[in-house]
């Protein structure tokens, strides 16, 4: 498996697997099956409500913890409930104890809203001790990315953001690197989105090189050096996703994909008023 090495020089896989909206009942024969194709790098949260079916999974496939990565996330922690750094370090080992793991390989703060920087500071102590391994965000745009790294004294290893080919990210992606920050996808095919899957520019790639528009699309994020987490629940598509190592996408091949850039979010804007406050309305620990 290819890995980009992190700020902090952890090794992370470029490719790995997302437990987003897969089902509690559902997650641990989906993770079990991921982990049998040859995943190793597992992401999860909080907010999923799922980490303890990933942890039995984990369990379940007697692989050495060495050969691991998983991550998940701090949902938003509620001022003035209690003390905000306090509760994220619980909240963290909740998330560790439902895992029933002794460290986690990264650890992301989720949303960009409440008081993130006490969050961070409970980031940092437990990447301080040991706990977890690398530290980083989820959903930052890049003012709010910039102003973390300004006002504390670890930058994010990772920020894990919308990034598809209709809604590439470039230009956070080249802000994120001279900063030092891993850019990671979610979403990465737009769930269907713009009927992704049979877009015309990406089947007649996809024809060319005997794969399919999945396996493209996913091939074209590596190559950029996106660190991507596709999900499926079916494990025939959790082995070809897995398989997109096997080709390369042409300099022309990239540029082309790069066309279908919309420069807009096909879900939802952080900036928004309204979507703030639902998602600040939603608790999970």
């Amino acid at each position: 498996m290819e890995t980009v090495t992190l700020n902090n020089g952890v090794q992370m896989p470029v490719l790995g697997f997302g437990v987003y909206q897969i089902e509690p009942k559902d997650t641990q024969a989906a993770v079990e099956a991921a982990l049998a194709a040859g995943y190793r790098h597992i992401d999860t949260a909080a907010g999923y409500g799922n980490e303890e079916q990933v942890g039995a999974a984990i369990k379940a496939s007697g692989i050495a913890r060495d050969d691991l990565f998983v991550t998940t996330k701090l949902w938003i922690q509620h001022a003035p409930t209690g003390n905000v750094q306090e509760d994220s370090k619980r909240s963290f080992h909740n998330s560790l104890n439902r895992l029933g793991l002794d460290y986690l390989d990264l650890y992301l703060i989720h949303q960009p809203i409440g008081d993130v920087y006490s969050e961070w500071r409970a980031l940092q102590e437990v990447n301080t001790q040991g706990l977890a391994r690398a530290i980083g965000v989820s959903n930052f745009h890049m003012d709010r990315l910039v102003d973390l790294i300004d006002h504390n004294q670890i930058v994010p290893a990772v920020n894990q953001i919308e990034t598809h080919p209709f809604y590439q990210r470039a230009a956070d992606q080249a802000f994120m690197a001279e900063h030092g920050v891993q850019i990671e996808s979610w979403g990465p095919f737009a769930e269907g989105r713009n009927n992704l899957f049979t877009d015309p520019l990406l089947s007649g790639i996809a024809a060319e090189h005997g794969v399919s528009v999945a396996q493209v699309v996913l091939r074209w994020l590596i190559q950029r050096g996106v660190v991507v987490i596709p999900k499926s629940g079916r494990p025939e598509r959790m082995a070809e996703n897995f398989d997109v190592f096997g080709f390369q996408l042409s300099e022309a091949q990239m540029e082309q994909i790069a066309t279908l850039d919309t420069g807009a979010s096909l879900f939802f804007d952080h900036r928004d008023p309204a979507m703030v406050s639902r998602l600040g309305s939603h608790r999970s620990n």
